[in-house]
């Protein structure tokens, strides 16, 4: 799997690199248990949470509202889902809210994540492409010891995938073409929107990120540049 001229590897975070949905259902069973809640309601919890993920920067993406951080969006979201598990957000001490927002710079990566980045990284530049702020894809990367060349967060570029100034920004920011960029996500619309910006493309397939019973991303839609069943693969693939 050549990859012609590219320098820099960039990488899609939630799903990707890290098992966002362990980590939330995690955090969410600890404080629906706080809250006298079933923890049994965790992963309804972390899906809820995840499902206002698109929507609420749908808003951002249309203009409706100023470009805000994901931290932001994700305790507006976490505030409108918690009446649904019988809490209402005004008996919530904030250090509460805060913590358990802060989760999200808390997950863990997957299993073959830090290797396989150590090893592409002897070979081409690696940073992430993800609509994560920079404190938020900071302190994961510190906690999860994910080693990129560098931090960058949405508030970069102001924009979220898969709005084209999200990549094409993202070039202008590391002064490449986007030729020498290639974005490695296991989201087929993630992939497909970059393309559509000139980067090269490679899939790695995550059938757990959703849970079991995962539907989608299953297996590459189209005929990326890369198609791995992990960073490992892809690293064996890429010769690095």
């Amino acid at each position: 799997m050549a990859l012609g001229e590219v320098k820099a590897l960039l990488f899609d975070v939630f799903g990707t690199v890290v098992d966002w949905r362990s980590g939330i259902v995690a955090a969410a069973a600890a404080f629906l248990e706080h809250h006298g809640a079933a923890t049994s309601q965790a992963p309804a919890f972390a899906d809820a949470w995840r499902a206002l993920y698109s929507p609420a920067m749908e808003k951002v993406r249309s203009g409706q509202r100023p470009f805000v951080r994901l931290d932001v969006l994700h305790r507006e979201n976490l505030e409108a889902i918690l009446p649904a598990f019988g809490i209402e957000p005004g008996t919530v001490p904030e250090v509460e809210l805060s913590t358990l927002n802060e989760a999200w710079h808390r997950l863990d990566p997957w299993p073959d994540t830090v290797a396989a980045l150590l090893r592409l990284k002897r070979r081409f530049i690696i940073a992430p492409l993800s609509n994560g702020n920079i404190a938020l894809i900071l302190n994961m990367a510190k906690r999860a010891a994910l080693p990129w060349d560098a931090i960058l967060g949405a508030e970069v570029v102001q924009a979220y995938k898969p709005r084209p100034a999200a990549y094409l920004r993202t070039a202008e920011v590391l002064g490449m073409r986007t030729d020498e960029l290639c974005l490695v996500a296991a989201h087929n619309s993630d992939l497909a929107a970059a393309r559509g910006c000139g980067l090269r493309t490679a899939f790695v397939c995550r059938p757990l990120e959703h849970g079991p019973g995962q539907t989608t991303d299953l297996m590459a839609e189209q005929p990326w540049d890369a198609t791995a069943p992990d960073l490992t693969a892809l690293a064996d693939a890429l010769g690095a």
